[in-house]
C-alpha cells in the first residue's frame, strides 16, 4: 500500500480486513515511506484509496495506536508516532539541545514568566535567603509542533538579573544562564509516574488520567552553586528516561 498513491487491493486471505489495513500502513512506516511525525491522509481518503469503509480505517488506526505506531490528535488527524525522546545516559542537556540532537525542531509557548519571592523550601534548595527574588518560568515545550512537556524553572534572580528581559519562546534557559556565568554542569534528578490532571491533559493534548513522567531537578554550576530548580512533566509516550547503573 502507498498511502499517497492510487487504490490497492486488500482482498484475499482470512485475516480481518481492518488488520490487513493496519498491516499495510505499518509496512509503509517500517519501509520509511511514512516518516515519523508525518500526517496520514484522512479516514475518508484512506477508505477511498483502499476500497474500505471509514469504520474499517478507524479500527485499523486504533490498532496501530495501541501498538504505538500512530497517534491521533484531536482536531488535527492521525500522525506517524515520532517515538519517545530521552537524554543520553548521564548527560545534562537542555530541551533545545535534546531536540537538536534528534534533528527535531523545538518550540516553546511561554505560559508564565515572573519574579517572585522564594519560599522557605525553595530558599533551602537554592541556598538563598527566604524571600530572595526568583525568576520563575513556565513553558509548554514542543517538538516538530507536537506538545511533549510542561516545565517550570526557578532561578535566583541575582545569578542572572537579565532573565526577565529574555524571550523564552525561542531562547534556551540554559544558554541564558551560561551567558550570565551560571551555566548548569550537573543536576540531581528524580522521576516518577503520575496521571494527567485536566490542565496538563489539555496542554499536552492527552486524555485526563493518561500516564505522564514527572521529573524534578536541582542543577548546579561549576562552583557548586544551585542555579535552577526544575519541575518537568513529559507525555508518557514521548519521553524515555535512561541512566547508567554501576554495581558497587
Amino acid at each position: 500500500m502507498r498511502c499517497y498513491g492510487g487504490p490497492v487491493s486488500l482482498l484475499g486471505g482470512s485475516e480481518l480486513l481492518h488488520r490487513r489495513v493496519a498491516r499495510a500502513i505499518a509496512d509503509e512506516i517500517a519501509a520509511g515511506a511514512l516518516a515519523p511525525g508525518e500526517r496520514l491522509p484522512s479516514e475518508r481518503e484512506l477508505g477511498e484509496r483502499l476500497g474500505v469503509s471509514r469504520a474499517t480505517v478507524r479500527r485499523a488506526l486504533g490498532e496501530l495506536g495501541a501498538q504505538g505506531l500512530v497517534e491521533s490528535q484531536v482536531g488535527r488527524g492521525s500522525f506517524v508516532a515520532a517515538g519517545p525522546i530521552g537524554e543520553a545516559p548521564n548527560a545534562l542537556m537542555s530541551f533545545t539541545e535534546l531536540g537538536a540532537s534528534r534533528g527535531l525542531a523545538t518550540a516553546a509557548r511561554v505560559l508564565a514568566a515572573r519574579t517572585r519571592p522564594a519560599t522557605l523550601d525553595e530558599a533551602d534548595q537554592l541556598a538563598v535567603a527566604p524571600g530572595a527574588s526568583l525568576f520563575e518560568l513556565e513553558r509548554l515545550r514542543l517538538l516538530d509542533g507536537i506538545p511533549v512537556s510542561l516545565d517550570v524553572s526557578r532561578v535566583p534572580l541575582a545569578l542572572a538579573p537579565g532573565l526577565p528581559e529574555v524571550d523564552f519562546a525561542s531562547a534556551s534557559l540554559y544558554a541564558a544562564l551560561e551567558a550570565a556565568g551560571a551555566g548548569p554542569v550537573r543536576a540531581e534528578y528524580a522521576v516518577q509516574a503520575v496521571a494527567a490532571d485536566e490542565r496538563r491533559a489539555r496542554l499536552l493534548e492527552v486524555e485526563p488520567g493518561a500516564p505522564l513522567l514527572e521529573t524534578t531537578t536541582v542543577a548546579y554550576d561549576r562552583a557548586g552553586r544551585p542555579v535552577e530548580l526544575g519541575a518537568m512533566v513529559y507525555r508518557g509516550d514521548r519521553y524515555r528516561f535512561r541512566a547508567t547503573l554501576t554495581r558497587r
